[in-house]
């Protein structure tokens, strides 16, 4: 026991080392949540093109430049794609890490959630679409008042699990030097030499953090699921 004191005071308590998780934790934090509006925005763009030309086969040009950066981002490893973001098309200018953090995991999350929204969409029937218009809805309005409610429902489930997926890909932003939770954990561990506490610490928050978000997306699950009777 005596030990285990000695090892915890050694690996948090000296130096204020705690520190180097909390203010890891804020910027993972930051990252995931700024990442996953990017990711959001982005998504629905893109599956609103592809969806759109599957439907009418309109928007040709968009929908080409959609299954391009889909191929790119999702034929890509994320850590790859944040190398090439910081390093190559930012490397001769002094830019924010957190930014770069952003950028590079809104991008890839971005293209999944564009298939989800699509996949989302595709399995709304094509009754749906007549019916709004027998309501005198166009067919963006069509989307807005009855296609995309119901998809959003359908995908729930799938859309979390992005998210939470994201959460832990951004434990990576250490390859560009910027001190998120996994990197303060690895500064713990680069001081007192004493792998263990550290990164056992860092997992444990990674772990409780999933566990809220599931959480939560369990309570919006059962709200949606309550709100159709």
């Amino acid at each position: 026991m005596e030990a285990f004191q000695n090892r915890f005071y050694l690996n948090f308590i000296k130096d204020d080392r705690w520190q180097y998780i909390w203010d890891g934790l804020g910027v993972t934090l930051k990252v995931t949540f700024f990442a996953v509006l990017l990711g959001i925005l982005l998504g629905f763009l893109v599956a609103v093109v592809r969806s759109t030309n599957e439907k009418t086969g309109k928007l040709k040009f968009l929908n080409f430049l959609a299954k391009v950066y889909l191929t790119v981002i999702r034929g890509t490893p994320v850590v790859v794609q944040l190398l090439i973001i910081y390093f190559v098309i930012f490397g001769s200018v002094k830019i924010d890490k957190v930014f770069v953090a952003v950028l590079a995991f809104g991008l890839n999350s971005g293209a999944y959630v564009a298939e989800i929204f699509r996949s989302g969409i595709m399995s709304i029937d094509n009754g749906q679409f007549e019916a709004g218009r027998s309501l005198g809805f166009n067919y963006v309005q069509t989307m807005y008042h009855i296609i995309m409610p119901q998809a959003f429902k359908n995908v729930l489930p799938a859309l979390g699990n992005e998210f939470i997926v994201l959460l832990k890909e951004t434990s990576v932003s250490g390859y560009i030097a910027m001190q998120d939770l996994t990197k303060g954990g690895d500064i713990i561990r680069s001081q007192t030499y004493d792998a263990f506490m550290p990164l056992l610490a860092v997992a444990a928050i990674y772990l409780v953090m999933v566990m809220i978000f599931t959480k939560l997306v369990g309570i919006l699950e059962r709200r949606l699921r309550s709100s159709d009777h």
